[in-house]
C-alpha cells in the first residue's frame, strides 16, 4: 500500500493505493491556519488513520505548496507561508518515523498523469497547473525530473514571449521578485483580471470559459487573449523539451475551449514545421497531485 498527501491551503487531502494504482480509502481534513506543528499532526493523524484502518504500513508522499531548497533543506516559496523556512520534510519524518518523499504540487500532477493518467501512454509529459498559480513538473520514462537545483518545470517563474501590445504595457511584478513572469498573465486571477479590465465585468476564469461556450462575444475575446498566450508561453517548453504530451490541471483546465484553441496556436509558436503534440486535460482531475504524491515512492 502506497499513502499519497495533498497538502493545500485550505485542505489537506490523504490517499490510500492499492498496488496496481486503485483507491481503496481517501479522507481530508481542512489544513489548520497559521500552526505549523498542527500542520505536521493533521498530516500524521490521516496517515496513522489509514494504515490502522488497513492494518499495513504505507510508503507516504507528499505533495506540497513550494519546494524544499536543496541548499537548506527548508521549505521555500509556498503560498502557505508558514511553511516556508521550515525543514518540513525532517520534522514530517519524525512525526511518521519514516523516510518521506516530497514534491510540490505540479511535479505531482506530472507524474500521476504520466504513470496512470491522461498521458499514461506517453514517453514524455509536460504537467500544468493553471489555478491561482502556474506551475510545471517534467516526467520522462516515468521517472520524474526536479533538476540540479530542483526548479525543472518552473516555467510560471520566466518571462512570458510578449507580443506588441503587452510592450506598450506597464510591467507586471510577480511575487517571486521578477516583472512579467508568466503567471502574471496566465493565473486565474490574471486572466479575471484581463477580463475586468476589457469589459467591466468580474467574472471568475472558469464563469469567462463557460460565457464564452454560450456565445458570449466579449468572453469569446478575452478566452482567445489568454490562449494566445498560453501558446507562447509553452511554445517555449517544447521547443526546449518537446513532450509527447502536454497536459492540464487546475481549474482553469476545466475550460473545454482550450483544447480546440490551443493546438493551432502552438503549431504557429513552435520552432518546426510539425506540431502533433497531444494537449489534454488531467484524467484525475483535482486528485492528480494527492496521486502523484503516493507515486513519488517507485514500484518495488
Amino acid at each position: 500500500m502506497r499513502i499519497g498527501v495533498d497538502l493545500g491551503g485550505t485542505k489537506i487531502e490523504a490517499i490510500a493505493l492499492g498496488d496496481h494504482g486503485e483507491t481503496l480509502d481517501r479522507r481530508r481534513t481542512p489544513t489548520p491556519t497559521g500552526d505549523y506543528q498542527a500542520i505536521l499532526d493533521a498530516i500524521g493523524d490521516l496517515v496513522v488513520g489509514l494504515e490502522a484502518d488497513f492494518g499495513e504500513k504505507a510508503t507516504v508522499g507528499i505533495a506540497t505548496p513550494g519546494s524544499m531548497s536543496p541548499k537548506t533543506g527548508l521549505m521555500r516559496n509556498s503560498n502557505t507561508l508558514i511553511m516556508n523556512g521550515r525543514p518540513f520534510v525532517r520534522d514530517i519524518a519524525k512525526v511518521l518515523a519514516r523516510d518521506i518523499h516530497t514534491e510540490n504540487d505540479a511535479n505531482c500532477l506530472a507524474l500521476s498523469e504520466a504513470v496512470d493518467g491522461a498521458a499514461a501512454d506517453a514517453a514524455s509529459v509536460f504537467g500544468v497547473i493553471l489555478g491561482t498559480g502556474v506551475g510545471g513538473g517534467l516526467v520522462l520514462d516515468r521517472k520524474l525530473i526536479t533538476g540540479h537545483n530542483r526548479v525543472a518545470g518552473e516555467w510560471g517563474h520566466t518571462p512570458l514571449p510578449l507580443n506588441e501590445v503587452e510592450r506598450r504595457l506597464p510591467p507586471r511584478q510577480c511575487f517571486c521578485g521578477h516583472l512579467d513572469c508568466i503567471e502574471t498573465f496566465l493565473c486565474g486571477g490574471a486572466f479575471a483580471a484581463e477580463h475586468r479590465q476589457r469589459t467591466g465585468r468580474d467574472l471568475s476564469a472558469t464563469l469567462i470559459g463557460e460565457a464564452a461556450a454560450s456565445g458570449d462575444a466579449a468572453a469569446q475575446a478575452t478566452l482567445e487573449i489568454y490562449v494566445d498566450r498560453l501558446a507562447r508561453a509553452l511554445a517555449v517548453v517544447t521547443n526546449i523539451v518537446d513532450p509527447d504530451v502536454i497536459v492540464f490541471g487546475g481549474g482553469v483546465s476545466k475550460i473545454a475551449q482550450l483544447y480546440d484553441l490551443l493546438p493551432p496556436l502552438l503549431a504557429r509558436y513552435v520552432f518546426s514545421d510539425v506540431m502533433t503534440t497531444r494537449v489534454l486535460q488531467a484524467k484525475h482531475g483535482d486528485s492528480s497531485g494527492v496521486r502523484g504524491a503516493a507515486w513519488l515512492w517507485p514500484p518495488d
